[in-house]
């Protein structure tokens, strides 16, 4: 084996490692907290030493963000945001995308249940995790978002609000991940009247009232098929149920 071949492998088997340490994490997380997770557990959990642990993790914080990184790269509907063409018909998608990702995922289909559960446990510490997630959200899609508003205000299709923008944002999201966080027991705890996907295209016309689109906006851009949103000719597909 050559030089070069050799330290290949020591690479992979680093990036093998640390990921494989992230992978034992995370459900620890999500099950027992931040706070009442020990290194000495992920240790375990990975077939490794605290020592390594603590190699490629020397704090919580540098875990946190490997968990991030890991959970959102090379997802495919997310790597396409940046691409779509700003639009009325854009926002109308996105809010339908994401209220499909959160709720259909958080019920078990992928990995959207520990993830969330991650960010209950983490407004429960110390807000961390979570600031590092929003912190994410904010500069990869909250512009796509905003552009959509300022296309649709060009178009006549938005009414004057007095709420900053990036507040409705964070508002709509909240109305989704809140739906998915009552989902999370397999049952949902709130009694909401209808089936999921009316519960979503419902949730969808009230989060797009909420970021200033008119009625008759949102009327002219139905909801997209469960299988997949569509904007401007981009497929912006989320991935599970949906």
């Amino acid at each position: 084996m050559t030089y070069s071949s050799c330290m290949a492998a020591i690479r992979l088997d680093n990036l093998g490692r640390r990921r494989g340490i992230v992978d034992a994490a995370v459900p620890l997380f999500a099950r027992k907290g931040f706070a009442g997770t020990t290194t000495k557990e992920i240790a375990e959990a990975a077939h490794v030493s605290e020592a390594l642990v603590f190699k490629h993790f020397p704090s919580k914080a540098a875990l946190y963000e490997e968990i991030l990184q890991l959970g959102c790269q090379g997802d495919p509907a997310l790597e396409r945001i940046g691409s779509l063409t700003p639009s009325t018909a854009t926002l109308v998608n996105m809010v339908h995308f994401m209220l499909r990702h959160f709720v259909l995922d958080a019920n078990g289909t992928g990995d959207m249940d520990v993830r969330q559960r991650l960010m209950l446990n983490s407004y429960l510490a110390d807000g961390e995790y979570a600031r590092l997630v929003f912190d994410w959200v904010f500069a990869r899609v909250y512009p796509k978002i905003a552009e959509c508003l300022e296309a649709a205000e060009a178009a006549g299709d938005l009414v004057a609000l007095p709420i900053a923008t990036e507040n409705r944002f964070w508002f709509a999201q909240h109305v989704a991940a809140m739906m998915a966080y009552v989902r999370l027991s397999g049952r949902s705890a709130v009694p909401y009247r209808g089936t999921v996907d009316e519960l979503i295209i419902q949730a969808a016309w009230f989060i797009l009232r909420g970021l200033g689109l008119k009625d008759s906006a949102i009327a002219a851009h139905p909801a997209p098929p469960p299988g997949g949103c569509h904007a401007s000719g981009d497929a912006l597909r989320s991935h599970g149920d949906v």
